[in-house]
């Protein structure tokens, strides 16, 4: 059970709190490349409880402000994005993507004012298709984090974006958590998740291991009198969970689980292949779904039509959501993988009182990233760097699934498999 002041901590991200400081020095994937195109229209984002807007100027720059200009509270949302800057609609104050205003067509020509003004902005950076925020102090900005499904050539990776109605750490939990995998997707007779190897065991056991950028977490399953069936969960500090290949679908996965507010999770989804290009039936199968029912990734068919463009995130709020059950129905359960996770983690509340929870050994992995979660907190607020906050290269892991002797040490066998290395394969069969 968590306390009410742990729980606290950990779901509030907003200016000031001590989960939001921590995030604050992690760079943070918070929208595709085409999302802005150069001198488009502005695009609504929300980050940690901070309102901003994201544009790409005439040079190609992305630049991330407030959402107000800080004249008098317009919307930037509305703003002409124009000749190198973003320029307020209501008296033309305009900003380039650092935040210096460049222009105030209604000031005398020799005012002060201008050169003396900014808004507030972050700095961003770009690769492979993925645009990342730095929301702390710029200076100390290290460089981007070595994560391997943003470092393969885009042809390797598809890469998805959905809100999803609750705080962060309980959409981030439901996949470091490996017990309920086959239980909750195999539920359909006939669907390929009900050859998941994990079937043929629902009682694992959870062995837990911290390295320098996260949490290892392993669960062994009976495969057989004299085998093991391992697969190994990433957690790396402080979003972010990678997931192993199946036997059926080899690739690896994971999420960065972002949080919009306190409320809502910016849901970026990766798979990818490590030596490949990625396999074209399954990219068609994630962009379009399959027979109506939804992939673990959200399809480009399912998002909601009619959401503002002032709201932040308006292309990405899923059709499926709170509000009608996630269309579930009770003979055929809900209309997709990504879907049957998400009811689970959001469909009680969007903070739940985790002081109510009654934890199992499964749990494990949990307990122990919500513990290191707290312990970077404490750590910050008393001076001292959290865990590869300053380490792009401890980001190279992989999650894996891999078959050893009965009681083996997964860790001493995996040791290579573990590491990421760009253009290295699997290196065994998943």
């Amino acid at each position: 059970m968590t306390s009410h002041d742990d729980n606290e901590t950990l779901v509030r991200v907003g200016p000031g709190t001590a989960m939001g400081q921590l995030m604050r020095l992690y760079w943070i994937p918070f929208l595709t490349s085409s999302d802005v195109e150069r001198d488009g229209q502005p695009y609504r984002v929300r980050l940690l409880g901070e309102d901003l807007v994201a544009f790409r100027d005439s040079s190609g720059k992305v630049g991330l402000v407030d959402h107000a200009c800080p004249h008098r509270g317009a919307p930037m949302a509305f703003a002409r994005n124009e000749e190198g800057g973003i320029r307020c609609i209501y008296h033309g104050w305009k900003f380039s993507t650092d935040g210096q205003c460049q222009e105030m067509p209604a000031e005398p020509p020799n005012s002060p004012m201008c050169s003396r003004m900014a808004i507030k902005s972050y700095p961003v950076q770009e690769r492979n298709g993925v645009l990342w925020a730095y929301m702390g102090v710029e200076r100390d900005a290290p460089p981007l984090p070595q994560l391997e499904w943003n470092m393969v050539s885009e042809e390797n990776c598809v890469v998805t974006l959905r809100v999803q109605e609750c705080n962060w750490l309980q959409a981030l939990e439901g996949e470091v958590d490996s017990a309920h995998a086959a239980i909750l997707h195999g539920r359909r007779d006939g669907s390929t998740i009900t050859q998941w190897r994990q079937g043929q065991d629902l009682t694992p056991t959870f062995e837990i291991q911290q390295h320098d950028a996260g949490i290892s977490v392993a669960a062994r399953r009976k495969d057989g009198t004299e085998r093991n069936y391992v697969r190994v969960n990433q957690f790396l500090m402080p979003f972010w969970t990678l997931v192993p290949p199946q036997t059926q679908y080899p690739e690896l996965s994971g999420h960065a689980w972002v949080p919009i507010d306190d409320h809502h999770t910016l849901a970026v989804m990766f798979s990818y292949t490590p030596d490949q290009p990625f396999y074209e039936k399954s990219r068609k199968l994630f962009k379009e779904g399959y027979k109506g029912r939804e992939t673990g990734h959200h399809s480009a068919v399912a998002y909601e039509k009619t959401r503002p463009m002032t709201d932040p995130y308006p292309t990405y709020w899923s059709r499926f959501n709170r509000g009608n059950s996630y269309e579930y129905d009770y003979k055929s359960g809900m209309p997709g993988l990504w879907l049957e996770d998400a009811a689970c983690q959001s469909g009680v509340a969007a903070i739940y009182d985790r002081t109510q929870e009654h934890l199992g050994t499964t749990d494990a992995g949990i307990a122990r990233v919500r513990r290191m979660l707290l312990e970077n907190t404490r750590k910050l607020a008393q001076g001292a760097a959290p865990v590869s906050a300053t380490s792009p290269s401890s980001f190279m892991k992989r999650a894996i699934s891999i078959t050893i002797p009965a009681g083996a040490d997964w860790s001493d066998i995996g040791r290579d498999y573990l590491t990421a290395e760009l253009g290295k394969g699997f290196g065994y069969k998943p």
